[in-house]
């Protein structure tokens, strides 16, 4: 394993060009256009999935008050907002325990790629069991976290005010966090919906429930396994929710009863759902689970029309990571591989071996954008691993 990755990354530094098709280059497509083969949605759709096959990897430069701090602790993961301006960070600390901070993506540009790192006091000896932005007072305020209980500790959702970190909102102030007592939290959701206007989920041991921040009411739904994921339509009242069993079905937010009649759809793998994505127009939804398998399903009529192969999983809560924009699928294996897909025709266009060894705790997080750092910054992949960020960027 060790030395196919080596491999892979030799072969990655002396190749400038990989390209995912047989005959997929840029003067083809340019060709092809021309001559009436591409409408415009397909060449930009093509164009990007080439840009992709093309990406180099280059190391970033953090920034921070506190540069041992860089040198000690490990990414645990990070998670980019909507759009793209920041990273919220969980780092794993020597000593133990958690803390955390947001990268300003500001200074991500071509070939300088520096960012800095916006740190805060707050830190936990308690595992992060799920994150998501959260908005509030306005888009992304807060970050949204599910904390694991421990010993005489419940287990808690916390609104972690992204003003504590750094103030890129104007007329913000720095705010309070706030914690709800919701034990044994797998996974959470924030609501842009206005059937659950300031509201999140939380995907629990046999339960979900939707807590609204400013009044404090809550709606428990049950659910005969625990839910591992969650995400809400923004168009349609409901609420997505993929479980241990296999499970994935949405709740009706208009429904009151909070019983099993609730449930509007339902959809089923072989293994524990991992990851739930929604697409823009609300007829599918995309699906990851702990047997590798990645599935997009009709919502209209419940089947799977499309499957993407090379995902590897076995038991481990890994992320599935869809990009509409530019067409693709992003996934990190738990073989420590970053696999890239076409998202409309199941190509894998690209297989990214970790910078440092495989193992359990060296499983990279990464985020995927055409504008990281804004509509200046670059394009492409971030991957953080150990105490290392990476830019596979693209023109």
């Amino acid at each position: 394993m060790e030395r196919k990755r080596l491999q892979l990354l030799e072969e990655e530094d002396k190749q400038k060009k990989k390209i995912a098709r047989m005959g997929f280059n840029a003067s083809s497509l340019l060709q092809k256009s021309k001559l009436g083969f591409l409408n415009n949605t397909s060449y930009c759709r093509l164009a990007h999935e080439l840009r992709v096959s093309c990406m180099q990897r280059k190391k970033v430069q953090i920034h921070s008050s506190d540069p041992s701090a860089l040198a000690n602790d490990r990414f645990n993961l990070i998670l980019a907002d909507t759009n793209s301006d920041r990273l919220f960070t969980v780092n794993d600390v020597r000593v133990g325990g958690s803390k955390y901070g947001i990268i300003s993506l500001r200074g991500l540009k071509i070939p300088t790629l520096r960012v800095h790192m916006h740190e805060n006091l707050y830190f936990t000896n308690r595992k992060v069991n799920s994150v998501c932005w959260a908005s509030l007072n306005h888009l992304d305020s807060h970050v949204l976290l599910c904390l694991l209980g421990i010993a005489e500790t419940p287990g808690c959702a916390t609104l972690l005010p992204a003003s504590l970190f750094v103030n890129s909102h104007p007329g913000d102030r720095p705010g309070m966090l706030c914690s709800f007592r919701i034990p044994g939290a797998w996974s959470c959701a924030w609501s842009l919906n206005v059937q659950a206007n300031n509201s999140f989920s939380t995907g629990l041991s046999r339960w979900v429930l939707v807590t609204n921040v400013v009044t404090g009411h809550r709606l428990s739904f049950g659910t005969s396994s625990d839910v591992l994921a969650q995400q809400f339509a923004v168009m349609a009242p409901l609420l997505f929710n993929g479980c241990r069993s296999g499970e994935i079905f949405a709740i009706d937010l208009r429904c009151r009863n909070q019983g099993k009649g609730c449930k509007a759809t339902r959809l089923f793998h072989d293994s524990a759902v991992t990851s739930v994505h929604i697409l823009r127009e609300e007829q599918c939804l995309m699906a990851s689970d702990m047997a590798g398998t990645i599935k997009l399903w009709d919502l209209r009529t419940a089947k799977c029309i499309r499957q993407y192969e090379g995902h590897v999983n076995e038991y481990a809560h890994l992320p599935l990571h869809v990009h509409e924009e530019e067409g693709i699928v992003v996934a990190v294996g738990q073989d420590c591989y970053t696999r890239i897909w076409s998202l409309h025709d199941a190509q894998l266009l690209r297989t990214i071996p970790s910078p440092h060894p495989t193992s359990r705790t060296n499983i990279p997080s990464v985020a995927f954008s055409s504008r990281l750092g804004g509509s200046q910054g670059a394009s492409g992949l971030l991957m953080a691993v150990q105490q290392d960020l990476y830019c596979f960027s693209y023109s």
